[in-house]
């Protein structure tokens, strides 16, 4: 089994990976001392009161043992998968193999983004990608404790990408499309930088036959969160270009991966 890469090396294998604007600002700054790469000049505004926790310092102290899995049984119904099996579906969806470079978008402090480092091993990169500096400093602390080598993490905006066009082969977005002020802008961005033949793997929500229309806007503009119509994303990603969607349903989720035309 090869070595983890040294310290340091996600983020000059990174750089490669920068757009000139992004490169400019990243110029000189490196890691800050929270231990991700920032490349935002102002906080994003927000888009409702689930959002706005994401920047308090509680929620990320507690997202990854207790916030997301509650949130996410919520949104899956009690029957729905665990955090393992989501892990394991976004390995899936995304098609993960040794070497491959992977974007998590909405990474939190980075619970998926170490499983996905994990899976792409030493010769592999994840970038995680979060608006939340509060998130991404509890991230910094993990990395600090067990850094794989192969993962950095940057703050940034969904809907303007820091990187070159064809530069992924995997996206991953899990929990968060459905709280972004422009989803589709994003899915946009996503596409942009996937590679020709690149996979997507998509965790957001979605309105079932259980939820009466007229509640939709209700719990919209209460919960800050878009509740995606039936088809919509299975749409939208066709739309952009991919094949051989497919989609599983849970509660008022929806599990959705496809892959671009090589």
């Amino acid at each position: 089994m090869s070595a983890a890469a040294p310290a340091g090396a996600a983020l000059e294998r990174l750089e490669g990976l920068l757009s000139p604007e992004a490169a400019t600002r990243a110029a000189g700054r490196g890691l800050n001392d929270a231990g991700y790469l920032d490349l935002l000049e102002n906080d994003l505004d927000s888009t409702g009161r689930t959002q706005d926790l994401m920047l308090t310092r509680l929620v990320p102290a507690i997202y990854e043992r207790y916030w997301r899995p509650a949130l996410g049984r919520l949104l899956k119904g009690v029957t729905g998968p665990g955090m393992a099996e989501e892990v394991r579906i976004a390995r899936l969806l995304l098609g993960l193999g040794t070497g491959d470079t992977v974007l998590d978008l909405a990474c939190g402090p980075g619970n998926f983004s170490r499983q996905f480092a994990r899976a792409v091993g030493p010769q592999g990169l994840v970038v995680g990608v979060d608006a939340s500096w509060t998130m991404l400093e509890r991230g910094g602390e993990e990395l600090r404790r067990a850094d794989p080598g192969n993962l950095v993490l940057v703050r940034g905006d969904a809907t303007a990408l820091p990187f070159v066009d064809d530069c992924f082969d995997g996206a991953c977005c899990f929990a968060a499309l459905h709280l972004f002020a422009d989803p589709f802008a994003a899915l946009d961005e996503i596409v942009r930088v996937l590679r020709p033949g690149g996979r997507i793997a998509l965790l957001t929500s979605v309105r079932r036959e259980l939820t009466v229309r007229p509640l939709k806007p209700v719990l919209e503009r209460v919960s800050g969160m878009q509740i995606f119509e039936g088809d919509e994303i299975v749409e939208a990603l066709e739309r952009r270009g991919f094949s051989g969607v497919r989609r599983r349903l849970s509660g008022l989720a929806q599990f959705v991966g496809g892959r671009l035309a090589d």
